[in-house]
């Protein structure tokens, strides 16, 4: 049974909260959290009892920062600021990003510098814990102020209003909290403004870019290093001492996955002295461009857990006559990161989409567009058309959100991040990029049966077994889109690498062995 997290106290990772999201581990608060959230609670009550102006908490917001808000109307206020912010449109997010959403806020606000009252908190973990997910629109926020607008929807139906999901059904808040014998929840002040105060829409998206971009590095080095024993290409590049010369971590690691991928290949062994002196730079050069995307994932991995655990709010509550009113809600410490992972991202298709290429020349052995009797068939022509389209989708998602900025609320909010299409825009090249690992997988499955009888190494002939358990040779043409979405699926539910990885364990070889934080 996977421990017990305790919120605002333990440090929140990304496994956590992936673990969180999937009801593997349950979140709470212990009582130094509750301690936190009840003295910092106290602070906003003594601020609203001595008429003390602290912004948020008795003055309007944004622009009407300086219009002041009697006391009987501070309560009021945080409601209308939810209703107010909700201005989301597009499609929901995927319920398991708004979950995500509400367990980093919880992780936010439980650290006792916003204000909220300890019932505000728990009825938050009671969404998470009985998976009662609020509808969040993809579009609305610039992410700056916070995430506005997602937040904004994402906690409304705290007060009775929005929609959720309940059992994966959309359904009125209000009706769902009936079926529960449970009341709206009552805020007070300050609390409005905290909970939609925050970065945790860009943070989501982030949280599952790092674990699907990982999933894909470590696909493409299994299906590059598949590819290049098909095109009987050679792994001395791949040689420790020349990475040793250029020290970067993420190329090191991926020389060595390769190294050890290869090893003990029969492919590679029958053609030692063949004579051919280099191979293109989607294979050779796998260490330098597999591994710079590598070290730009390591990058938002390690900016994104700084935000796990991170206090976004504004103002920061210190004490009844210490209030901060500052920009921790600014979005540009992920938004840079998200923009330079989608670039590298996009690169990791862009090279396998050059292997594709080289797989269908018909040179080295191999039969032109991977198939005996072509002119009739097509063979593997059509699927590369595919990456190449992907491939170019993904460059037009590789202009830098964060490099825009149009001010709001008549110029009070004159930079902005746009973090949160960066985050959008990394998942939607991910999507794509799947694919295109799926069809250079698929390719390679093929070509590397016209290298029989000879074998390559053993964990890339598990990879090879593993794929024709689903998918078998093509001998003719048939529609190949099924394959792709077979092939597709085994990548996205992160099975093809979990399968291999524990088959490599087995036979006692660690692909990451001495990179395992990376």
């Amino acid at each position: 049974m996977a421990p017990v997290f305790h919120y605002g106290t333990d440090s929140l990772t990304i496994p956590a909260t992936l673990s969180i999201a999937a009801g593997m581990q349950k979140g709470i608060l212990n009582a130094e959290s509750i301690r936190r959230i009840q003295t910092s609670q106290s602070y906003v009550a003594q601020i609203v009892a001595a008429n003390k102006t602290v912004y948020g908490v008795n003055t309007g917001f944004g622009i009407l920062a300086n219009t002041a808000i009697s006391p009987e109307d501070t309560a009021t206020l945080q409601y209308k600021i939810l209703q107010s912010h909700s201005v989301g449109v597009g499609d929901p997010i995927p319920a398991e990003l708004a979950k995500i959403m509400m367990i980093t806020k919880v992780q936010a606000l439980a650290q006792g510098y916003s204000g909220v009252q300890l019932s505000t908190l728990e009825r938050i973990i009671w969404h998470i814990d009985h998976d009662i997910i609020p509808v969040v629109p993809e579009k609305g926020s610039v992410g700056a102020s916070g995430d506005l607008a997602p937040l904004a929807h994402l906690f409304l139906p705290l007060i009775g209003l929005g929609e959720c999901y309940d059992q994966g059904i959309r359904k009125p808040s209000l009706q769902i909290l009936n079926k529960y014998g449970l009341s709206p929840v009552s805020l007070g002040p300050k609390e409005g403004l905290a909970l939609i105060n925050g970065t945790q829409f860009i943070l989501s998206f982030a949280v599952k870019a790092v674990q699907r971009m990982q999933n894909c590095l470590e696909a493409a080095d299994i299906i590059g290093a598949m590819s290049l024993e098909a095109l009987t290409g050679t792994k001395a590049p791949f040689d420790e001492r020349l990475h040793a010369l250029r020290p970067y971590t993420g190329n090191k690691l991926v020389a060595q996955r390769l190294r050890l991928l290869l090893q003990d290949s029969a492919i590679m062994q029958s053609h030692m002295d063949c004579g051919r002196v280099q191979d293109p730079y989607s294979l050779r050069c796998m260490p330098q461009v597999h591994g710079a995307s590598r070290n730009a994932w390591q990058h938002l991995k390690e900016l994104t857990e700084t935000e796990l655990n991170a206090v976004t709010d504004n103002p920061i509550i210190l004490g009844e006559d210490d209030t901060i009113s500052g920009g921790n809600f600014h979005g540009q410490p992920l938004a840079l990161p998200l923009d330079y992972a989608c670039f590298a991202a996009s690169e990791v298709g862009n090279i396998s989409d050059r292997r594709c290429y080289l797989l269908l020349e018909g040179k080295w052995g191999l039969p032109m567009l991977l198939m005996k009797d072509v002119g009739l068939n097509s063979g593997f022509m059509i699927p590369q058309y595919t990456t190449a389209a992907l491939v170019t989708e993904n460059k037009t998602l590789c202009f830098p959100s964060s490099a825009d900025s149009i001010p709001t609320s008549l110029g009070q909010e004159d930079h902005v991040s746009m973090g949160s299409i960066s985050g959008r825009k990394l998942n939607k090249v991910l999507d794509n990029l799947e694919f295109i690992l799926a069809i250079e997988l698929l390719s390679a499955c093929q070509a590397i049966e016209f290298r029989r009888p000879l074998k390559s190494s053993a964990l890339l002939e598990f990879a090879h077994d593993h794929v024709r358990k689903y998918v078998g040779f093509a001998a003719e043409d048939r529609i190949f889109a099924e394959d792709i979405n077979q092939v597709a699926g085994l990548i996205k539910d992160f099975s093809f690498v979990q399968q291999l990885n524990a088959f490599a364990a087995s036979q006692g070889v660690r692909l990451n062995e001495g990179f395992e934080e990376f």
